[in-house]
């Protein structure tokens, strides 16, 4: 099963971002921003629009990517973030660490 594709430099979140995703999309993710390293990038952009569900194995994901990025002076980018996503990022106080936008 493919939980996580790239194209044109934009990571695909899995439909649910939680514990039974969680290890394929770290993965994925962190090859993601190792590509963007390497190209000299200063974004690494995930897609969540098909992303329906997150919990806090999501997150934490999400999270480490971002502690990853910004050790390599890089920010994380997510786009097209579907509403109650949005809201358990906003809920747990992690909107400030990543750009948003819908």
């Amino acid at each position: 099963m493919l939980v996580a594709e790239t194209y044109n430099e934009v990571l695909i979140a899995p439909e649910h971002l939680d514990a039974a995703s969680r290890l394929d999309f770290r993965r994925a993710a962190l090859e993601h921003l190792e590509r963007t390293v390497q190209r000299s990038g200063t974004r690494v952009v995930i897609d969540l629009q098909h992303t329906t569900g997150i919990d806090a194995s999501g997150l934490g994901v999400l999270v480490l990517v971002q502690k990853r990025a910004r050790e390599r002076m890089v920010a994380v980018k997510l786009l097209h973030t579907p509403a109650p996503v949005m809201q358990m990022i906003s809920l747990t106080k992690l909107d400030y660490l990543f750009e948003l936008e819908s």
